[in-house]
């Protein structure tokens, strides 16, 4: 490995990739320091911490919105918004450009099409900033019985409201905007998936609060100690299951049903051409993250609107009931939760897999499946198949997504760190660096360097062969979200 990292700053091109890469990075987290002006930030991040510690709908929101975008509304800076209102933006494209015929002829031109809806992307990411910002702006000016709630400067508040409303508004667009620039940046002159590495390094910096919340609330006997102190037994549970459920991880974001595939002979002459066996590889995971993000998202709502109406009906618990079994943890929230997995699994599977167009490429192509006949049949073989595979996929998604709230609510550990043994956020740091490594490794074997894999390995024989489709390793996806797109590739 270590000869491996050596070779990487060997390849002048590989390497001013890489710095660039994490000069991009860098410029990404000073802005994530840099507050609104008039904004009262200490008060702020103060009330979402109080309010994240006792579940209200603010910080279940901030948090949510933090884990997601790669900004933090908590301590409203100018990328508080994250990359959130661009990927948004992304994903209403790419759902209707399979309802829309206008939008979908335009994805099967290619390139021009794609840049022509990545135009209309940007555009409707302006929007979505303005509407965003809107709302927060809204909450942080909100006053009770007259007077400011103290997320303002009293001379902001009395004296430049309107042009803190301006000041505000431009600045958390701008900011939202400029990190959509920096992604495509990363693409263009760097190395992985721009707006996917921003939500990562978000996620990361994230860690070393956790495992300083961890040293401070160890105790370091062998039980627990008073106050909820993790002892010995809990920091060791703690590592193997980090271990496990990355390795799980890793297993699901690599998985795939591989189906024969035959390729017809041609003879041309005295000599035949094709005949050839290959494998469709159908991935597990079809979906990504996708499924967790549209779960957790609709999840947010019935314990905050339940959370409301509770002090509106003192007479009857039954809202107070309803409320404590749809907080993380309940069974209730539990049971919906991997429903919902389950449910937008199957979703983007039917929005995203074609088995009719993948028959009919075969088809044109001269391949066929052993035993069946190409168009309809094929079809629908390829759509049972992937129902099967989904169903696998979806289980085991549903249970990375849910070990860090059970081992949050029933072992009392901080979410800050469970939240790193499972859920969105692991599985989007996996797939990141699964798809960072890939170029990696395709960077280096073009210039006829090993890579990270074992030279005794299966791979070995092909290892010095570059990948089809450039440096960029073709059409390989682990990094990048649904409705974002790697440059060079059409999808």
């Amino acid at each position: 490995m270590f000869k491996t990292l050596i070779n990487i700053f060997r390849v002048p091109e590989l390497r001013n990739k890489i710095l660039f890469t994490v000069a991009m990075l860098a410029i990404y987290r000073i802005g994530f320091y840099i507050p609104l002006p008039g904004v009262n930030s200490g008060a702020l991040s103060a009330a979402v911490h109080a309010s994240s510690s006792s579940s209200s709908p603010l910080g279940q929101i901030s948090g949510y919105l933090a884990l997601f975008s790669g900004g933090n509304l908590g301590y409203s800076t100018i990328f508080g918004l994250g990359i959130m209102p661009y990927i948004s933006a992304a994903i209403i494209f790419q759902l209707l450009g399979t309802v829309v015929p206008s939008l979908e002829k335009l994805q099967k031109e290619g390139e021009p099409g794609m840049r022509k809806i990545n135009e209309w992307t940007r555009y409707a990411t302006v929007g979505l900033c303005i509407i965003q910002a809107v709302m927060w702006i809204k909450y942080l000016t909100a006053s009770s019985s007259g007077q400011p709630h103290g997320y303002l400067y009293a001379n902001t508040f009395y004296h430049h409201y309107v042009l803190f409303w301006m000041m505000a508004l431009l600045g958390m667009t701008a900011g939202s905007i400029f990190l959509m620039w920096l992604g495509e940046q990363i693409d263009a002159y760097g190395l992985g998936n721009g707006v996917s590495l921003i939500i990562m390094a978000g996620i990361v910096s994230r860690m070393p609060a956790a495992i300083g919340t961890i040293w401070k609330h160890s105790s370091f006997k062998v039980t627990a100690g008073a106050n909820g102190a993790y002892g010995i037994g809990t920091i060791l549970f703690l590592l193997a299951a980090f271990a496990g459920v990355t390795a799980g991880a890793i297993l699901l974001e690599m998985a795939q049903r591989r189906i024969k595939i035959q390729q017809a002979k041609h003879i041309r002459g005295p000599r035949v051409y094709g005949g050839q066996s290959q494998y469709l590889p159908l991935r597990v995971n079809h979906g990504g993250v996708m499924p967790i993000i549209f779960a957790s998202s609709l999840m947010l709502f019935p314990s905050i609107i339940f959370g409301w109406l509770e002090p509106h009906f003192s007479n009857s618990n039954a809202f107070s009931v309803i409320a404590d079994a749809l907080q993380p943890g309940g069974y209730l929230y539990v049971v919906a939760y991997v429903v919902l997995v389950f449910f937008f699994s199957y979703f983007w599977n039917t929005v995203q897999f074609q088995p009719k167009e993948m028959a009919d490429q075969l088809r044109d192509y001269g391949s066929f499946i052993p035993g069946l006949r190409p168009g309809k049949r094929t079809a629908e073989y390829l759509e049972n198949v992937m129902a099967r595979v989904t169903y696998c996929g979806a289980a085991f998604l549903a249970v990375i997504a849910l070990v860090p709230t059970i081992v949050s609510h029933y072992m009392n550990i901080n979410y800050m760190v469970s939240q790193f043994l499972g859920g969105t956020g692991l599985l989007i740091v996996v797939s990141v660096l699964l798809d960072f490594l890939n170029r990696v490794e395709a960077n280096l074997v073009m210039h006829n360097y090993e890579g990270f894999m074992d030279p005794g390995s299966a791979n070995a024989n092909v290892r010095r062969r570059p990948p089809s489709g450039g440096p960029g390793g073709g059409s390989t996806r682990y990094g990048a979200l649904p409705g974002e797109r790697i440059k060079g590739s059409a999808a």
